[in-house]
């Protein structure tokens, strides 16, 4: 069977962002066009990030995947490290402040910031 691999991009158990790769099963469809399930959403948002944009340390309001189409992301975690994800590349981003939890910008979330000399435009599809 084939499958699509999708960067989810969630809340751990103490709190911090992570990054992790899931698999999701491309078993329907025929064998020239394989595709998942039907998944489940509420909208979709596009958004454009002047070069030199960067936002601070927040957490997801909701789960939603962001689709790269122009431009460079990099998504920075507490730990220091970080990913960039380029036209064409996307990642599920789930990291939603825990339930109960006060917003903490030296423990939860993540950065983001447009890297290179192209505005960054990205689509966003609330799950």
């Amino acid at each position: 069977m084939t499958t699509f691999t999708r960067t989810v991009l969630f809340t751990d158990t103490d709190g911090r962002a992570k990054f992790r790769d899931e698999a999701l099963a491309l078993d329907q469809g025929t064998p020239q066009a394989r595709l998942s399930e039907l998944l489940p959403t509420q909208g979709l948002q596009l958004r454009e990030s002047p070069v030199g944009f960067r936002s601070e340390f927040h957490v997801s309001s909701h789960p939603q995947w962001v689709f790269i189409l122009q431009g460079q992301m990099e998504i920075g975690l507490q730990d220091g490290s970080s990913k960039v994800f380029g036209p064409g590349q996307h990642f599920f981003s789930a990291d939603v402040l825990p339930a109960g939890a006060v917003f903490d910008p030296k423990l939860h979330g993540h950065w983001s910031r447009q890297v290179g000399d192209l505005p960054l435009i990205t689509v966003f599809v609330r799950a």
